[in-house]
């Protein structure tokens, strides 16, 4: 899975677009000044395209791929942010001949509070083992620090003023950005969303499933997509992806399926209630493909997208093989209803692995029952390290990256630092050993 071309030929257009005037501004000597002043620069490109990605606006996946892919480019931008602000800092050149003024030096202080406090909440969204409830808490005063950037940006010495054409792309830059984090940070009756209610709560092994009813105009969706969905009744008025676990319906009803994946789903999960209103954002996400032949991976909660999508199926379409990774049968979600549509369907196969007695799901496994996978896809939906070991696998098998498609199981992603975080947590337990 990749980011779209046209997003990121977009964003390398941005980022290059002010050397059309800064290399003539460079005759003077202040070549070092100068790059200083495009690295501050691109720090700025790079938070409002962050912002603009965080709006979920319609145009975002369109430009930049699916949003579980957006997103990813949302935590590099930001990443990259921080380290051009950093080096802007540390190289800290001034242009020769510039002086100084008051309001000069209050742009300074703010551009140091915007890097600080870019520094800190940055770590906080890349250090995945912290809580995610106090990430979302945090992640939300990023927009701030862009508003200090900015200021920074407007009022410091600099060899062009805002109304030459660089000065005025910049603005628009800084303009696009302040929109978005307005937009973002506006209470969320004032985003496009649909009213709905918890209409049926079900067990579904060690999920729950959630069936909405709409209030109001439905949203219309594809098998496969999710949500964003807010619970404020439940004081849980922050959005969260789901996705939608059953096929779109007439009459508008919407259903998700929630794991006990971490401490939100948790809290969800013991909170829900017939009755409790809800609001959906979206729909998101385009994980479906074209119909054909098809392989299906599932593991644990991941079930999700493709029992909404083998509820689309039609009897000519595929063949379809799907494989379900469980613990045990008592556990798995929607194991009735896939078993159901299987026994209608001819061309759907349903293949479910009993890990704790039949062993982990593999490579081996899936080419025994489906043979190799030259020119064939396989989709993929569950934790990434069962899905790294299929990959290693089946490429050998002859599955290209570009037919190896999956959805991203977190928005929320990290760098590495969890695995640090477990290896001095493990050092320091096991320190008198």
């Amino acid at each position: 899975m990749a980011f779209r071309k046209t997003g990121l030929l977009l964003l390398t257009l941005a980022m290059l677009f002010p050397w059309v005037w800064l290399p003539g501004m460079a005759n003077g000597g202040n070549v070092v000044a100068i790059f200083s002043q495009y690295l501050g620069m691109t720090a700025l490109i790079a938070m409002t395209f962050s912002q603009l990605i965080a709006t979920r606006w319609p145009g975002v996946e369109k430009m930049f791929g699916p949003l579980d892919q957006s997103y990813r480019l949302h935590k590099w931008m930001g990443l990259w942010a921080l380290v051009a602000t950093f080096l802007h800092d540390t190289i800290d050149a001034d242009i020769e001949g510039s002086k100084r003024t008051a309001l000069g030096e209050i742009a300074e202080t703010a551009g140091e509070i915007g890097l600080n406090g870019m520094l800190i909440l940055v770590l906080i969204t890349v250090a995945t083992f912290i809580p995610y409830h106090l990430w979302k808490w945090t992640h939300r005063f990023i927009g701030v620090f862009f508003v200090l950037s900015a200021f920074h940006y407007f009022f410091i010495e600099r060899p062009f003023s805002n109304s030459h054409p660089l000065g005025l792309y910049m603005g628009v830059i800084c303009l696009l950005g302040l929109i978005a984090y307005a937009y973002t940070s506006a209470p969320r009756r004032f985003r496009p969303s649909r009213r709905y209610k918890v209409e049926l709560l079900e067990k579904q092994g060690e999920a729950l499933s959630v069936t909405f009813a709409p209030e109001g105009k439905a949203l219309r969706h594809r098998a496969g997509q999710f949500a964003f969905i807010s619970f404020a009744d439940l004081g849980m008025g922050e959005p969260h992806p789901f996705t939608l676990s059953a096929a779109p319906a007439d009459d508008g009803h919407l259903r998700v399926s929630i794991g006990p994946l971490g401490d939100y789903t948790i809290r969800l999960m013991s909170r829900l209630v017939v009755g409790a209103g809800a609001r959906v954002e979206g729909p998101f996400g385009d994980f479906a493909l074209a119909r054909g032949t098809q392989t299906w991976v599932a593991a644990g909660i991941g079930i999700t997208p493709f029992t909404a999508m083998a509820g689309t199926l039609k009897p000519d379409d595929g063949p379809v093989t799907l494989f379900y990774s469980v613990k045990d049968r008592s556990k798995a979600a929607h194991l009735a209803e896939l078993e159901s549509i299987a026994a209608n369907n001819p061309n759907f196969e349903l293949v479910v692995r009993e890990t704790s007695s039949e062993g982990r799901l593999n490579a081996k496994v899936i080419t025994d029952k489906v043979g190799d996978f030259k020119g064939k896809h396989l989709l993929y939906c569950g934790p990434s390290s069962l899905r790294d070991t299929l990959w290693e696998g089946l490429r050998n098998q002859g599955l290209s990256a570009r037919r190896f498609h999956f959805e991203l199981f977190e928005i929320r992603t990290g760098v590495g630092l969890d695995k640090l975080f477990d290896y001095l947590v493990n050092r320091y337990k096991n320190r008198g050993v």
